[in-house]
């Protein structure tokens, strides 16, 4: 094959797979957020068959590369449809704190009387904007007898003596750490030190793990002792969906350096110049890490 050929591989019915896995997840999810008895299994029925079709659809990738069927310009292809993968996962970010932007700065003073809000004080007396929002609109409006109670407790920062006993500022020194390693096993691949990698790699993908069993135990803190629910308000939600959304970006980051890791140890994947799936998963920690440090400030320092 001449270095300017394309290769266009057979026809597959993968993406069609793909997208019904995806569909059942993303329809399963629905239900299960909406109380279906259902929700639960279409959602993880519909994340295996995606899982296995992803399986299937990067073996038969990684076989074509080891064959020697990916041209440079197909390899080029794949670096652009990774940069703008991380492109949408940065626009599927910025929506989300846009989201909590506009409520802090402008949807609760509203609330409270201000700017275009002039007359809201009408249908909502006594309510008063703040944030982290510990005191619901309907609180404010109906005292004991209001159904959407805000949380006893914030996630924000616990001041200079609870410091040390803070889950969220150990899961940022784990997670920079992590990017950290994961740099330092990118340039011992690109060294041929097929140890140093694996070593190094490995110690990222344990950070990720790490990172997870923390936040998990943030989450039951959060729920059994400090009352902070995704239906605690507003505070609630935006605290889960930023954070939850984050902590899925981080497990399927695990899972993909875990895989590389796996391939490197069994099947001694990876060489100096040809590293690209790697490459690419790391990418994809390094941006998971940036999001997770604005998300430590927004959320949590300044929250």
């Amino acid at each position: 094959m001449s270095a300017g050929t394309y290769y266009v591989p057979e026809q597959s019915r993968l993406p069609i797979w793909a997208s019904f896995g995806l569909f059942l997840t993303v329809f399963g999810a629905a239900n299960w957020m909406n109380g279906s008895d259902k929700g639960p299994y279409l959602f993880f029925v519909g994340g295996l068959v995606f899982a296995t079709v992803l399986w299937k659809w990067f073996s038969i990738a990684i076989s074509e590369n080891m064959a020697g069927m990916n041209s440079p310009q197909l390899k080029r292809s794949y670096v652009m449809g990774m940069q703008w993968f991380i492109f949408s996962e940065v626009m599927f970010f910025a929506a989300f704190f846009g989201a909590l932007f506009y409520i802090r700065t402008l949807a609760l003073p509203w609330l409270a009387g201000e700017g275009d809000g002039v007359d809201n004080p009408l249908l909502w007396p006594n309510f008063t904007a703040e944030w982290p929002l510990m005191t619901t609109p309907d609180m404010a409006l109906n005292g004991d007898a209001a159904t959407r109670l805000g949380p006893k407790d914030s996630m924000t920062f616990p001041g200079w003596g609870g410091l040390l006993g803070w889950l969220p500022l150990w899961n940022t020194i784990i997670l920079l750490s992590s990017s950290v390693t994961v740099h330092f096993a990118h340039s011992a691949i690109k060294n041929n030190n097929r140890k140093s990698f694996n070593i190094w790699l490995g110690v990222t993908v344990l950070l990720g793990v790490i990172f997870l069993i923390l936040q998990a135990e943030e989450y039951i803190h959060a729920y059994n002792e400090l009352g902070l629910t995704l239906q605690s308000g507003i505070y609630g939600t935006t605290f889960f969906m930023l954070t939850g959304f984050h902590g899925a970006h981080v497990t399927i980051g695990t899972l993909m350096l875990f895989i590389m890791w796996m391939r490197s140890m069994l099947k001694g994947h990876f060489k100096p110049d040809d590293n690209f799936g790697f490459e690419a998963a790391s990418w994809y920690w390094h941006f998971v890490d940036v999001v997770w440090v604005g998300l430590f400030f927004v959320v949590y320092v300044f929250g």
